[in-house]
């Protein structure tokens, strides 16, 4: 398949304050993303997670190698609107990006931005807020919705600037779960039906258990890159990293440490109780 996001070799370093160092968060850090695929980053505190999505679309640019999407280099500065043309990030506070008082109006904020002209802004925001299931609310005041509602109209606002990517910087952390559900059933809806690429920054193991593709950072690099099965049963190397895996994983490797021989990729609740029967029968 092809690459829609290629890191190769990034430096990042943040700039120090008047006599204080910098901090540096990348040194040779590699990673590449295929179009059309769903892949979580998870990592602790401080290991580059958001950094990383900010270099996705020329929030950050690199101190040194370099980060290609779509092709386009993004430092170059000619072809910073094509890169976020190209990678739509949303955030975790909806409030934060949140420009107008009326939902159809905020939506068509992005297009309007990019010279679109107004027919296609009208299409493209019927069309957005129809794929995030919030047409029926295009009239409606954003600041009266839901954490979960306000989170969906800010996806929708990166949709109607028609990317090829979308990146999502732990976007529930501030939701309850119903909000949280409602997220992630909108942005795995639009991988399925719509082959949007989707980066999934969070930390909660849930969440990522349901990507295709699940990278873990540590350092500034990769400490772990495959399918959410793979990942998740290197549990002994998620712990020394300050990790969990999800709690059916754990669960597993609790009681194999007393004795049991169980599998360590049962991330459903339900075929995790049919290995822990098939266990206690035998």
């Amino acid at each position: 398949m092809r690459e829609i996001i290629s890191v190769e070799h990034l430096a990042y370093t943040y700039p120090g304050m008047e006599d204080t160092p910098g901090v540096t968060v990348f040194e040779d850090m590699n990673l590449k993303v295929e179009e059309g695929s769903f892949v979580a980053i998870l990592g602790s505190n401080g290991c580059g997670k958001s950094t990383l999505a900010k270099h996705f679309n020329s929030i950050l640019l690199p101190s040194g190698g370099r980060v290609l999407v779509n092709g386009i280099d993004t430092a170059n500065e000619e072809r910073i609107m094509a890169v976020r043309r190209s990678v739509g990030m949303v955030f975790q506070n909806p409030d934060n990006q949140i420009v107008a008082n009326v939902v159809e109006e905020d939506v068509a904020f992005g297009p309007e931005n990019l010279g679109v002209s107004s027919p296609e802004i009208r299409r493209r925001v019927d069309q957005a807020l129809k794929q995030v299931g919030m047409y029926e609310y295009r009239e409606h005041a954003p600041h009266l919705l839901s954490g979960g509602q306000k989170q969906r109209i800010a996806i929708a606002g990166v949709i109607a600037m028609e990317p090829k990517c979308i990146v999502l910087d732990e976007p529930t952390a501030m939701l309850d779960p119903r909000g949280r559900r409602e997220v992630m059933e909108t942005v795995g809806r639009l991988n399925r039906e719509k082959g949007i690429t989707v980066v999934l920054i969070t930390h909660h193991m849930d969440e990522a258990a349901k990507c295709q593709r699940v990278v873990v950072l540590h350092e500034g690099k990769v400490a772990a890159d495959g399918t959410p099965q793979e990942v998740f049963s290197q549990v002994e190397l998620l712990h020394s990293i300050g990790l969990a895996a999800p709690e059916t994983v754990e669960l597993c490797w609790e009681l194999n440490q007393q004795g049991f021989r169980l599998p360590l990729d049962k991330l459903d609740p339900i075929e995790c109780a049919q290995a822990l029967y098939d266990a206690v029968k035998a």
